[in-house]
């Protein structure tokens, strides 16, 4: 039995009429202006139709496996799944030859054909948020964008105000809505009724009382406008460890003078996300980088716009300051998570602007959002210069030459994607990180490694537990990409709306690719109609603002 492909009506549509009034307040909360947590609902309930599975006894028969452990792919191949994990993967024949039916597994309750398919684990997003734009979260348009495009398992930092992301985490991990499997992130202080976090002991009764209630981990923040003291961060970091939870930080650009990435990762740092503090761990000239005069930061054309300038105050590449740091992060086991596509539009804003997926995926209110705007965080755009963009291009040259290193040092570097800001959107601009990876020196498996294993690696290891997730191996979570084009020679067939082609029979241009299934806890979902729904919330998100369906 083949799973439908009717995109004709989507999925939320076909719903009971009681389940279709939280949608309409989902959507009235993203078009209207002044949504606050306090209107914050559940997200809808998965329909009927959303997702098939799982099965007392899944085949899937046929396909070309990408395994995330850096191994060579290999087809064809059946995978055994029974409810929500694999307990089978058989070779069953040789390319080009018939496949020995001999070998093949046998009594299934399910069986979907997928030769001439590519499968992976399902992908990890390390610095995830629901919502952006200063909206309330926008649960089910962003889960289905992000599950649409193949990821199975959100590192929100956070996925929005704590205790509601730890509902909704709980709500995907019973299956019970269409989303990834949550891990949740909170910075400190966050949650709870006895104040800032201004003190070492409070740090540590606040990561106490955070272990209690269930959230995996600390996410030190950068936003806000005085940074964390270095002592308040240590006791944060060493009381999580204690605890069995992670650590990441956004170190703030108001305090890498004291706690650079490198200072961080001394005092016991799992991951940075982002790069400030890393060129800061290897400045040659100052011991702070070299401000204009007039810098203020909260200015964020100031802000942002500097940090291109970083490239060349900081070591050469392969330069014995370069290599020591490298080296001695690896001793730390410290982790980066770059989420390079977030600040893409620092060396190309039109590109960003006029992304070809805005028109039929975008909503209104974050495209407001997106555009320039000095009450709006990321929308920096006030005169956005070619210079600005000559000094970002050299430092992602940097930028990249640093992880292309660290990784063949043998360092973790991750996937996320922190979207929902600087005209970067849920889903897609996740696949964009993986291009920006490729153009880093990645090899193309090495990306897809990086997007599944050391996802699952960084989000387990505080724990001191083995993977569940993130590989293709019996025994583990039957989480799964599934795309009709081999994403090794085109990383954009990830893509929801696919890559363009020339049909050289029809000399007609077509999309091909996009991801056809994702796979959760052995829940087939058909990744186009979820994208389907996603189209259509954006049609009615304009149609309820009164725009045009253009977007003009």
């Amino acid at each position: 039995m083949k799973i439908s492909t009717d995109l004709s009506r989507p999925t939320f549509l076909r719903a009971p009429a009681r389940c279709l009034a939280p949608l309409v307040a989902v959507l009235l909360a993203i078009v209207l202006p002044g949504a606050s947590a306090a209107q914050m609902e559940p997200t809808t309930p998965r329909g009927a139709a959303e997702g098939d599975g799982p099965h007392e006894r899944l085949i899937l028969r046929g396909a070309t496996v990408i395994d995330g452990t850096g191994a060579p792919p290999m087809g064809p191949v059946d995978i055994v799944i029974e409810g929500d994990r694999i307990v089978q993967i058989r070779a069953v024949g040789f390319p080009g030859v018939p496949i020995n039916e001999e070998r093949r597994p046998s009594d299934a309750t399910k069986e979907i054909d997928m030769s001439g398919m590519y499968i992976m684990p399902g992908f990890v997003d390390m610095h995830a948020h629901t919502g952006g734009g200063g909206k309330a979260p926008q649960p089910e348009y962003t889960y289905k964008l992000w599950m649409g495009h193949g990821i199975t398992t959100s590192r929100g930092v956070g996925h929005g105000p704590m205790m509601w992301a730890l509902e909704e985490k709980a709500a995907a991990a019973r299956n019970e809505i269409v989303a990834p499997r949550m891990f949740t992130y909170a910075r400190p202080g966050e949650g709870w009724e006895q104040g800032p976090v201004d003190s070492p002991e409070k740090a540590r009764e606040w990561v106490q009382w955070a272990a209690a209630v269930d959230v995996e981990g600390a996410k030190i923040d950068g936003l806000k406008l005085t940074a964390m003291d270095p002592k308040i961060m240590e006791a944060v970091i060493d009381e999580a460890h204690k605890h069995g939870l992670g650590t990441v930080a956004h170190l703030a650009q108001t305090g890498v003078a004291r706690m650079t990435a490198l200072d961080a990762a001394e005092v016991g740092l799992d991951m940075m996300t982002h790069y400030y503090g890393l060129f800061e761990s290897m400045l040659t000239e100052y011991s702070v980088q070299d401000w204009p005069l007039d810098y203020n930061y909260q200015d964020e054309q100031h802000r942002f716009g500097n940090v291109g300038r970083l490239w060349y105050q900081a070591a050469e590449p392969g330069s014995e300051q370069w290599n020591e740091l490298i080296d001695r992060l690896l001793e730390l086991g410290f982790g980066i998570d770059p989420t390079m596509t977030i600040y893409e539009a620092s060396r190309d804003v039109m590109r960003a602007r006029e992304a070809d997926f805005h028109e039929e995926y975008t909503l209104p209110s974050q495209w407001e959002f997106y555009k320039p705007s000095r009450r709006a965080h990321g929308s920096y755009w006030f005169y956005w210069t070619s210079e600005d963009e000559y000094h970002w291009k050299k430092f992602y040259q940097r930028w990249m030459h640093f992880l292309n290193d660290y990784k063949n040092a043998g360092g973790r570097v991750t996937t996320g994607s922190d979207s929902g800001f600087i005209y970067k959107l849920y889903g897609f601009d996740y696949i964009r990180e993986l291009e920006l990876l490729r153009e880093a020196g990645f090899h193309p498996i090495e990306v897809i490694r990086a997007a599944t294993l050391h996802g699952a690696e960084e989000l387990h290891d505080p724990k001191g537990a083995e993977i569940d997730f993130g590989i293709l191996r019996p025994g583990l979570k039957a989480d799964m990409v599934v795309v009709d084009e081999n994403p090794l020679q085109n990383l954009k067939v990830l893509y929801g709306n696919g890559a363009v082609k020339l049909n050289d029979d029809t000399g007609e241009v077509e999309r091909v690719g996009g991801i056809k299934y994702t796979i959760k806890d052995g829940i087939v979902y058909d990744a186009q109609k979820l994208l389907a729904d996603v189209r259509e919330m954006v049609r009615m998100a304009k149609e309820a603002a009164a725009v045009s369906p253009d977007g003009s």
